[in-house]
């Protein structure tokens, strides 16, 4: 009886046994279970494992709204809880004692940069079951397990510091796109008045934002009700606005700096503009760098170099009561850089201006260096509407402007019509097929090589009953000459040449420019299409800044320069070597010469500087027996400098070569001569 007694006892000692270290070692558990909580930021699952007390002490909004509207505004990310595990006698004294204190760290990312604290978590034991006497360990929360320095009932502050965005600027330091005085309309959340709602979208009504929007500004963790909450950002000049704003409840404004494009129309496509990002664009940037409000580069060089004009903001996160603040984290301010461009902007404006209102496309260039010293897109529109908000009317009015003004021309590709006729030369000259001095016998003003051509007929403009040789066929800009050469070479030999001009494959420049093609399938499958691409018709397009860029083969000893936009990059790099044979650039740059002195741009002959250049129009035909509108071109150069180099287009000209594009061309070149002596 004795033995069956003491065996029970055993028994029940054991039980008790695994049942005291059941309870001992679920202590760990338990705060594992918090902190894996934690670091998930399910707040809801941690408030559960608080004790009695605490959650008397701190309702639900208290602690769950309350660390996630503190995560989200302080973009807390990446909470990582770390404890050192207690021991079993530790763990026993703890279930003796009924509560314990459990060191641990923090670390965290925030937008101020890394945080770490170490703090104490109290535990105890509370009955969850009075029947069965089950207990369960429960954390006694304040407010440090945050941030310690709020323990005392302090209040968490941020104070955002802007990054200067950095600054666009030409050739000579001179601003395309700079940082001036602007107003910034805000709201006072306090003086909102009753009908806070109805003023909210008032305001977001005059400044084309959404209620949503500005509710999201005044959200935001920093905000006090008697903080200026920065909303959007408006010209000076914008008087009807500003003051239709200051008359909303709760509205005021301050004097702040923001973007301004001081050459107006002139670089728009170019340099572009920024613009308040969408909801839609906000999705995708970095959380980390914006914001609702923020501004993005929208077109042009503002947003091809956002991440280097955009800067990183800096940040300050503190913990502030009455007698002091307490610094939890901070980031300095790391301003935008400065994005220098080889663009002179005098010469810009006045190529803009030259337009005088028509539509069409330029590119200068430096021959010898690559650099590139406009690039001009006609009509324009003004930037510094699009930065703060255009208003309808005048978007609309954009829109539905015939000439386009929204089109980026200087980065889209054209007929190049007779200008790609020394193109054409160089490469016959270089297969051997097309020698410059020999003369072909061409009879009448039409011409048709028989057979598969079935009516068409390539047409010339002016008849001589001299055989033709490459200088005349520049001078009269030949069609018929140029047709005859491609056909004699064979469309494999020409497409070939074209290539080697880079026709057909990639443009390589900073800016995106749209590639220039030889036709819609990349090939010439038809000798009638052979024909017609060899004057620049057909389906042969090129940019602006290709046509120039190409022309620099006949100034470089047949190589053709690699374009350059930054000043940062290396300049007198070539892209294509040797389109044409060294012996024969003369011929070519003669030809060139001769053109202004007796040809198709002999307007221009009596200028103050000698100039060398083909002009060129390319028909837009309604049909095969119907002329359309026509695109004139000139490129040209000085011819003893040939230090400059400029591909103007102008559309729907209707005029024949040798017209106003010439005159134009003709006085930018003199400028550009007279600004060097100066």
């Amino acid at each position: 009886m004795k033995r069956v007694l003491l065996i029970i006892a055993l028994l029940a000692m054991t039980l008790f046994s695994a049942c005291s270290d059941n309870n001992i070692s679920s202590l760990n558990d338990r705060f594992n279970e918090y902190v894996s909580a934690w670091e998930k930021q399910q707040f809801d699952q941690m408030y559960s494992m608080l004790d009695s007390e605490t959650k008397s002490t701190y309702p639900t909004d208290q602690f769950v709204d309350r660390y996630q509207k503190i995560y989200q505004d302080l973009q807390i990310t990446k909470p990582k809880i770390t404890f050192k595990k207690l021991e079993k006698k530790e763990l026993k004294q703890a279930q003796k004692d009924g509560k314990i204190n459990i060191p641990f760290k923090v670390e965290l990312n925030s937008v101020a940069g890394p945080i770490t604290f170490e703090y104490n978590a109290p535990f105890i034991q509370e009955v969850v079951d009075k029947e069965k006497e089950k207990k369960e360990w429960f954390i006694k929360w304040d407010p440090g397990f945050i941030f310690p320095e709020i323990k005392d009932g302090s209040k968490i502050g941020m104070e955002i510091i802007e990054p200067a965005r950095g600054e666009i600027l030409d050739r000579n330091k001179m601003p395309l796109a700079m940082n001036g005085a602007l107003v910034e309309i805000g709201i006072i959340p306090e003086n909102l008045g009753q009908n806070k709602d109805e003023n909210k979208q008032r305001l977001a009504n005059l400044l084309n934002m959404s209620v949503k929007a500005i509710d999201q500004l005044l959200t935001q963790s920093w905000v006090q009700p008697e903080y200026f909450v920065p909303i959007k950002k408006v010209s000076t000049d914008n008087d009807a606005l500003i003051n239709q704003a200051l008359m909303i409840e709760g509205v005021t404004k301050r004097d702040v700096t923001g973007r301004i494009y001081p050459a107006g129309k002139a670089a728009a496509h170019l340099i572009g503009y920024i613009s308040q990002a969408t909801e839609e664009e906000l999705e995708k940037l970095d959380k980390s760098r914006y914001r609702p409000g923020d501004m993005i580069g929208k077109t042009g060089l503002e947003k091809l170099f956002e991440d280097q004009l955009k800067g990183e903001r800096g940040a300050k996160i503190f913990a502030k009561n009455d007698k002091e603040e307490k610094i939890i984290a901070e980031k300095p301010v790391k301003d935008g850089e400065n994005v220098s461009v080889t663009i002179d902007i005098n010469l810009q404006e006045r190529v803009y201006n030259s337009y005088n209102g028509a539509a069409g496309t330029t590119a200068a260039i430096h021959p010898k260096t690559g650099e590139t010293l406009a690039l001009v897109s006609s009509p324009a529109y003004d930037p510094n509407d699009m930065v703060y908000g255009i208003s309808q009317e005048k978007w609309d009015a954009l829109q539905s402007d015939p000439n386009t003004p929204l089109l980026n021309r200087f980065a889209a590709t054209y007929a190049p019509g007779s200008v790609i006729k020394p193109i054409t030369a160089a490469i016959g000259i270089k297969n051997g097929t097309l020698k410059p001095e020999e003369g072909l016998t061409i009879t009448g003003q039409t011409w048709s090589n028989g057979k598969g051509w079935g009516d068409y007929k390539v047409r010339r403009v002016s008849t001589t009953s001299a055989p033709v040789d490459l200088d005349d066929a520049l001078v009269r800009s030949d069609n018929i000459y140029f047709a005859m050469q491609a056909v004699r070479m064979g469309a494999k030999a020409y497409v070939k040449g074209l290539k080697e001009f880079g026709v057909g494959e990639e443009f390589p420049y900073t800016y995106p420019i749209q590639d220039s093609s030889i036709s819609a399938s990349g090939n010439i499958d038809h000798e009638v299409l052979l024909a017609n691409t060899s004057y620049g018709q057909g389906e042969i397009e090129f940019s602006s800044l290709h046509l120039a860029t190409a022309y620099t083969a006949f100034i470089n000893d047949g190589n053709i320069i690699q374009p350059t936009l930054l000043l940062s990059e290396k300049t007198s790099q070539i892209w294509k070597e040797d389109v044409l044979p060294k012996e024969h650039i003369d011929a070519i740059q003669d030809g060139l010469r001769h053109v202004v002195t007796k040809g198709t741009a002999r307007i221009i002959k009596d200028s103050n500087v000698d100039i060398s250049g083909k002009t060129g129009t390319a028909e837009l035909k309604v049909s095969a027996d119907q002329k359309g509108d026509e695109n004139s071109w000139f490129v040209a150069y000085p011819t003893d400098s040939q230090d400059f180099l400029i591909a103007m287009m102008m559309e729907k000209t209707q005029s024949k070569e040798g017209g106003i594009v010439t005159k134009n061309v003709a006085e930018i070149i003199e400028y550009v001569k007279k600004q060097k002596k100066d």
